[in-house]
C-alpha cells in the first residue's frame, strides 16, 4: 500500500508536492478549526445554561450582568451588551441593536480561515489540471521524436502518468470541501444557539413587562 502510494506520489511530477502543501494547509486549517469551535460550543453552552440564564430567569439582572462579566465567552459579551442596556432602562429596541452589535463582533471570530478551505480545494483542482497540461504537453513533444512503433505505447504510459495530477488534486479537493461544509455547519448552530440566547433574554423582558402591566 505504501509502495503504491509513493510510487504513484512519484510519478505524478512536480506539480504533486505543491498540491501535497495545499492539502497539508487545508487539513491543518480544518482541524484548528474544528477545535475551536468544538471548545467555543462548550463554553458558551455552560457559561449561559449554568451561569446567565438562571439568574435572567430570576429577573436577577445585576448579578447577570456581573456573571457575563465574568465569563470570557462569546455569548457572554453579546449578553452582557444586552443586559447592560437593559440595566439602563433603554428600550426594548435598543436592547436588540445591542445583541445584533454583539454577534456582529463575534461572528468575523467563528468564519475565520474557514473560507480559506473552498480556496484550497479549487487551487488543489486547477494545479492538479495544470500539472496534467504540462505532462500531456511533455509526452506528445516526446512522443513526436520516438520510434513509430513505440509511440502508442509511450503515449499511453506518458498520459497515464500525467493523470495522476489531476487525481491527486481531486483527492485533495472534495475532502477539503467537505470539512469546509462541515465547518458552516457548526458555524451555523453556534450562530443560532447565539441568537435563541437573545430571543430568551428578550421573552423574559417582555413578560416582566406584561407581568408589570397587569400588575
Amino acid at each position: 500500500m505504501l509502495e503504491t502510494v509513493t510510487r504513484f506520489f512519484q510519478e505524478g511530477g512536480p506539480f504533486m508536492y505543491p498540491i501535497a502543501v495545499v492539502l497539508a494547509i487545508g487539513l491543518a486549517i480544518t482541524l484548528e478549526r474544528f477545535i475551536y469551535l468544538g471548545t467555543m460550543r462548550r463554553r458558551n453552552r455552560l457559561a449561559f445554561e449554568k451561569g446567565i440564564l438562571p439568574l435572567l430567569q430570576k429577573r436577577d439582572y445585576q448579578r447577570a450582568m456581573k456573571a457575563a462579566n465574568r465569563s470570557d465567552s462569546a455569548i457572554a459579551s453579546i449578553m452582557g451588551a444586552g443586559i447592560g442596556r437593559l440595566l439602563n432602562n433603554n428600550r426594548r429596541e435598543e436592547i436588540e441593536y445591542a445583541l445584533e452589535e454583539g454577534l456582529m463582533e463575534v461572528l468575523p471570530r467563528l468564519e475565520k480561515r474557514t473560507q480559506y478551505l473552498a480556496t484550497l480545494a479549487n487551487i488543489a483542482t486547477l494545479m492538479g489540471l495544470l500539472g496534467t497540461i504540462i505532462g500531456l504537453i511533455s509526452a506528445f513533444t516526446a512522443v513526436a521524436a520516438a520510434d513509430p512503433a513505440q509511440k502508442a505505447t509511450l503515449l499511453s504510459e506518458s498520459i497515464s502518468v500525467a493523470m495522476n495530477t489531476t487525481a491527486f488534486g481531486l483527492m485533495s479537493a472534495i475532502p477539503l470541501l467537505m470539512f469546509h461544509a462541515l465547518l458552516q455547519t457548526r458555524t451555523n448552530e453556534i450562530v443560532d444557539s447565539f441568537e435563541m440566547a437573545g430571543v430568551k433574554l428578550l421573552n423574559i423582558i417582555s413578560d416582566q413587562g406584561a407581568s408589570q402591566s397587569a400588575a
